[in-house]
């Protein structure tokens, strides 16, 4: 099986800017996957994320269109001929990104619809007429009703990270938006880098006789991803990013959070720990979202902490590392997570943060990836090391030199921690600083607690009166 570019069956058009974009050698899943897209059949695609997932679909894909190619300004020539569905809108503005690139020497149009944001330009692009249509299912929905999109001539439906838009919930939007389509004479693709067994009975109802392409073991992470787990406490989590970005020389990475409050808050603190932070999640504006993707691309910051949202098929080349500052409750998001890195045959690192409360999670991660992991514990530059030297004392990490400079780091942080700790101490007052004399009356107490004591019979001569101030007033009275 040829693997180059250059012996496609593509046209020349395509084939120019698969050229300028620097495509020589397909990916595994684009050399078992275009030729069977380009003859017409279904196909249920499995592969790793970053390996090309997209060129795979996209580009057979406009070589079948090719034939309704048109000059017309009408929009009556320009139906919408395919239908891309993805589940986020940074995943959405991505893939019509690189269509739009694949088709720029052809005259097939192509738009992108999603929500969080007006839908006024999106209906004025939509008018003009476009043959691909890139859209998240909700916001196509909202364009459907308001009769802005017409589905009625379509003829190839991709579903793109199949697996997260049916778990998180668009399995109802799908069903609706697929009875809009014809009900034959359509090819349907679903890519996704895992796909469960339920979600493969489902995926198969939508399917007539689709091709399995599995080109990694399902579920498999990349082997250019270099993987570690760290157990430590939830206080000292920051802290470890801090230090693996230095130890490894980082410059960027993803940090991932599993919710949107966890995500801003710790977007705030490391941005207070000195670091640049960006944070997306689902709570921020379409305009905020893309703002930070585009501030995290042009290098403008170095982490870009977010939720799930950025887990699922964005492609920002040359990312180094992911942090999993919590480990994801569904564990195929763990592929997803770390696929960000070790993207096109680069090298990569991922972290995952452990605490002791993550058993459950990471028992089913094991499963997940058939294999036992390995938890390591994190040597902070700072930590003293586990037992005790012969003479009692803990000592620190290092060499001899490091020793006494650690030495004197221990012996100021005490005097620091000593100073912080004194009691503040309170002004001189000469009334409060003489000593108490007691009155002249009361100096004898046996004389004021006969007189107080009460004549009652039967009564122990060695209990005393409970008010003994009462007592007192009582005595002085008598004695005027």
């Amino acid at each position: 099986m040829s693997t180059s570019y250059s012996d496609l069956a593509l046209a020349d058009p395509l084939k120019r800017a698969v050229a300028e974009m620097g495509y020589e050698t397909m990916t595994p899943i684009q050399a078992q996957a275009i030729p069977v897209v380009l003859a017409g059949q279904d196909v249920m695609g499995a592969a790793q994320t970053g390996t090309g997932k997209t060129a795979a679909f996209s580009l057979p894909l406009l070589q079948r269109l090719l034939k309704h190619e048109t000059p017309s300004l009408s929009p009556a020539r320009h139906p919408v001929r395919a239908l891309v569905l993805l589940p986020t809108r940074e995943l959405a503005v991505q893939v019509a990104d690189q269509v739009k690139q694949y088709a720029k020497h052809t005259q097939l149009r192509s738009a992108v619809v999603f929500g969080g944001m007006d839908m006024k330009p999106q209906i004025e692009e939509l008018r003009k007429g476009v043959e691909v249509l890139v859209a998240t299912p909700g916001r196509l929905l909202d364009h459907i009703e308001a009769k802005t999109a017409v589905l009625n001539q379509v003829e190839y439906v991709v579903l793109d990270e199949a697996d997260r838009m049916l778990d998180i919930g668009f399995l109802p939007d799908l069903q609706r938006i697929l009875s809009y389509l014809p009900k034959s004479g359509r090819t349907t693709l679903l890519f996704s880098a895992t796909f469960s067994p339920e979600i493969k009975r489902l995926a198969e109802s939508y399917l007539s006789n689709p091709v399995l392409i599995e080109v990694a073991r399902p579920n498999a992470t990349a082997s250019t991803v270099e993987q570690h787990f760290y157990l430590l406490a939830d206080e000292d989590k920051r802290r470890a990013i801090r230090q693996v970005l230095r130890d490894k020389e980082l410059r960027q990475a993803f940090v991932f959070c599993n919710s949107k409050l966890g995500t801003a808050r710790l977007a705030r603190a490391l941005e207070r720990d000195g670091l640049r932070t960006t944070a997306l999640h689902g709570d921020k504006s379409q305009d905020e979202r893309l703002k930070s993707l585009e501030a995290f691309k042009r290098g403008e910051v170095d982490l870009l902490v977010a939720t799930d949202v950025a887990a699922r098929g964005l492609d920002i080349k040359d990312v180094p590392a992911v942090f999993n500052y919590d480990v994801p409750f569904n564990p195929e998001d763990y592929v997803h997570r770390i696929g960000r890195t070790g993207r096109a045959g680069a090298s990569g690192v991922a972290v995952t943060l452990v605490t002791k409360n993550d058993q459950r999670l990471m028992g089913e991660l094991e499963k997940l990836l058939k294999k036992k992991i390995d938890v390591e514990h994190l040597a902070f530059e700072d930590e003293k090391p586990r037992g005790r030297q012969n003479d009692g004392r803990r000592h620190w990490r290092g060499d001899e030199t490091g020793d006494a400079r650690d030495e004197v780091r221990r012996t100021r942080g005490d005097r620091q921690r000593t100073e912080r700790r004194a009691p503040p101490v309170a002004p001189a007052d000469p009334f409060f600083d003489q000593p108490y004399e007691a009155p002249a009356e009361v100096a004898e107490p046996a004389a004021w607690e006969q007189k107080a004591r009460p004549a009652r019979s039967g009564l122990s001569a060695n209990i005393k009166p409970k008010r003994k101030v009462a007592a007192l007033f009582k005595a002085s009275d008598s004695a005027d």
